[in-house]
């Protein structure tokens, strides 16, 4: 199901995580739990997957993740602001010290105007309550190919954490 240089980064970031001793978390909507599926490829990886969320529908993004019903109905579930809400409550509710969100319109169907198929919106969560997001854009692909362009995207956070993590944690240089 995954490429083969997914497959190696994922692998990559599991040795990181695992040699920094982080942990990480996933809260997914449009992915469906492909980025917690993919780390949970590698071998090895209960030593740095703490746990994943897959919050495909508004209720459960409130429910699981305590994302403010106030903010899906100001923004909408594909917005920045329900992004970093996702981050922020996987890591309110699990032990990781990172967490990624991702909340997009992977289509065929369900794009507007405002927000076309390929909108995806990330963040990236950390225990010492910082928050990064990060947009993308990738237009009218296939649902697949914007799907799995999402992992590659979450992968990228997942890495500048783990080694923005060991500076935090070690006081070492990247």
């Amino acid at each position: 199901m995954f490429t083969p240089e997914l497959l190696e980064r994922a692998a990559a970031l599991i040795a990181l995580c695992r040699a920094r001793g982080v942990k990480v978390a996933t809260a997914e909507s449009c992915t469906g739990g492909l980025v917690a599926g993919l780390l949970t490829e590698i071998p090895g990886s209960s030593a740095a997957v703490e746990r994943g969320f897959v919050v495909y529908s508004n209720q459960a993004k409130q429910e699981l993740l305590d994302v403010p019903a106030q903010t899906l109905a100001a923004f909408g579930a594909v917005s920045q602001e329900t992004a970093r809400a996702m981050a922020q409550g996987a890591i309110a509710h699990s032990h990781a010290d990172f967490a990624v969100a991702i909340t997009g319109v992977a289509g065929p169907d369900g794009g507007t105007l405002e927000k076309p198929v390929g909108l995806v919106h990330f963040a990236c969560a950390g225990a010492d309550g910082s928050v990064v997001a990060l947009e993308k854009r990738y237009g009218a692909l296939s649902r697949t190919a914007i799907r799995l362009a999402s992992v590659g995207a979450a992968l990228d956070l997942f890495e500048q954490a783990a080694r923005r993590g060991a500076v935090d944690q070690a006081g070492l240089r990247p």
